[in-house]
């Protein structure tokens, strides 16, 4: 009894000791950090000035991508750069991350499938259902996941326009410019067109043409509510028509655009719900209505 005491003694004082040393090291790390003007000598400190998710998951990133690029399909990196970007998500790290996401599942496919083969209960048909539901959710779920951010995305953006519109309308009746009356509605309203639009006002203020900013952006969101706005604009600067009227005709066509993607939605509803109400409702529905009847029936006969 006493030599395990002694032993489980010397234990904690080492694991004290090496994890005391562990956090001296990462307040010593964290601190030099923080001192701009402080330079590390040698290789090995500079690395591990860096965090440890940077450490040790960047190289892994860095392979997996490698290897998505090498056996990826002609054009699919430029389809995920463009559906990321329409998700909001355009910069390189996340097509990276994606890439790297995705070979990691094509990876598991075979051993969820597998598996899925071996612990599901149930055989024939229902068995192959399985194995393909659980191959076909590593392999085609990501690009599922994605498609349903960027439709999220594209949704919140053509319900947000028309009350953005209107704001713009506004302000630039009011008497502020473009550019202003565009900062102040990032300001006020919140969301992915505001961001969108920041964006566009900074890679303005950054030295590029209004036109390649706003085409930019028609690129990003691939909406065409947002397509129909920015050639609206472009003309107005072309032909010199006032910017005001031209906001004020398009905040009518996108209120009347949103009130008929509302009525599409609610026309669409009624046949969304047949289905499970066929599978779910109705089964349930019958046998509580003839299931009686059924019994009354088979004590008769």
């Amino acid at each position: 009894m006493v030599a395990v005491v002694c032993i489980g003694a010397a234990v904690s004082l080492a694991l004290y000791a090496v994890l005391s040393q562990a956090e001296e090291k990462s307040v010593v790390r964290s601190s030099l950090r923080q001192l701009d003007d402080y330079e590390v000598e040698s290789v090995r400190e500079k690395e591990l000035l860096a965090p440890l998710t940077q450490r040790a998951l960047a190289p892994l990133l860095s392979g997996l991508t490698g290897l998505g690029n090498r056996f990826t399909p002609a054009g699919y990196f430029d389809t995920v750069r463009e559906k990321l970007s329409s998700a909001g998500k355009g910069d390189q790290e996340s097509v990276d991350r994606f890439l790297a996401i995705r070979v990691v599942t094509v990876v598991l496919a075979p051993v969820a499938a597998y598996f899925a083969y071996q612990y599901s209960p149930g055989g024939g048909f229902t068995h192959l259902l399985v194995v393909g539901v659980a191959a076909g959710f590593f392999i085609a779920g990501p690009d599922a996941i994605l498609n349903r951010q960027v439709e999220e995305r594209q949704y919140a953006i053509r319900t947000k326009l028309p009350d953005v519109m209107d704001l713009l309308v506004i302000s630039v009746e009011a008497g502020l410019g473009f550019e202003q009356a565009l900062d102040r509605t990032v300001s006020a309203v919140p969301g992915p067109l505001s961001d969108e639009f920041a964006r566009m006002l900074g890679e303005v203020r950054a030295g590029a043409s209004r036109a390649d900013a706003m085409r930019s952006m028609d690129a990003r969101t691939n909406v065409p509510e947002i397509r129909s706005f920015v050639l609206a604009i472009l003309q107005a600067d072309t032909f010199g028509v006032s910017i005001g009227r031209v906001l004020r005709a398009q905040a009518d066509e996108m209120r009347i655009k949103r009130r008929q993607l509302a009525q599409e939605r609610a026309m669409k509803a009624p046949v969304k719900m047949l289905i499970p109400m066929v599978f779910c409702i109705f089964p349930a529905l019958f046998v509580i209505v003839l299931g009686p009847a059924a019994l009354s029936i088979k004590d008769a006969f």
